[in-house]
């Protein structure tokens, strides 16, 4: 297949600062990340970085990277400046990979990069999997997605989708393909779309259910999910879940 792996990287986190260098079993984590994705399909893995200190780690370990503006609100205003310094075609499919995702599966990328070249009509994709946990059903830090025959999301949320009627979330009976599916934060999308994406106003299901992704469907654009038989590895938001990297890739070496 014929993409690019984008990967933005910051500096600044709250929860971990200097996230995107943290160590990793000798290895820097975004560098860790870029490793995981070369053993995908794509054509190229490139890292945006904010910092010169970010570029300089992953120049060091052979990984391709290149520094976009600092004031950037989010990972896919970085993603959509990168198109542009790459040069990349308007059709050209773009995979977000997050810079703290170093356990990444490779098939996960090359099914979201696949899934959107076989679906024109979409400008994103991205992928979901069976909740087979009922209290996810009810955490809000849990993202649902809805999705209609052809594998095309309706909607994102993060209450209960869909909701039995006659019994509670966490009772619904999976009918056919309509089982409630936890969304997985990983997107592809067509280039020309994504540098289009920062212009595009904010939606107001956007802001109440803080979802960016609400924004594309808002404009009346597709989202195609790849339903994936697995849920997708743990990545780094805390100093904990650094932690727990450290000792299964540590285990790995």
């Amino acid at each position: 297949m014929d993409y690019t792996v984008l990967i933005p990287a910051r500096m600044a986190s709250t929860r971990l600062p200097r996230k995107p260098l943290a160590d990793i079993a000798g290895v820097p984590m975004v560098v860790r990340v870029a490793q995981q994705a070369a053993r995908s399909s794509a054509a190229q893995i490139v890292v945006a970085a904010d910092d010169t200190e970010i570029v300089a780690a992953c120049e060091a370990h052979r990984v391709n990277a290149i520094l976009t503006r600092r004031d950037h609100a989010n990972g896919s205003d970085r993603l959509a400046e990168a198109c542009g310094l790459l040069g990349l075609d308007g059709d050209a499919v773009v995979v977000n990979v997050q810079g703290d995702e170093p356990l990444i599966e490779p098939a996960l990328i090359d099914a979201v990069a696949g899934t959107l070249q076989a679906q024109p009509e979409c400008v994103v994709s991205t992928a979901a999997h069976a909740i087979d946990d009922p209290h996810d059903l009810g955490n809000p830090n849990v993202v649902k997605v809805v999705c209609d025959r052809a594998g095309r999301a309706l909607y994102f949320s993060r209450a209960p989708i869909p909701w039995w009627r006659d019994g509670s979330a966490a009772g619904a009976p999976a009918i056919g393909s309509i089982a409630p599916l936890r969304h997985i934060g990983i997107y592809a999308y067509r280039a020309g779309f994504l540098r289009r994406f920062p212009s595009l106003a904010a939606s107001p299901l956007e802001q109440i259910e803080s979802l960016e992704q609400l924004r594309v469907l808002w404009h009346g654009e597709r989202i195609a999910v790849h339903l994936s038989a697995a849920a997708a590895a743990i990545g780094v938001d805390t100093p904990d879940d650094l932690e727990r990297v450290r000792r299964i890739l540590s285990s790995r070496v």
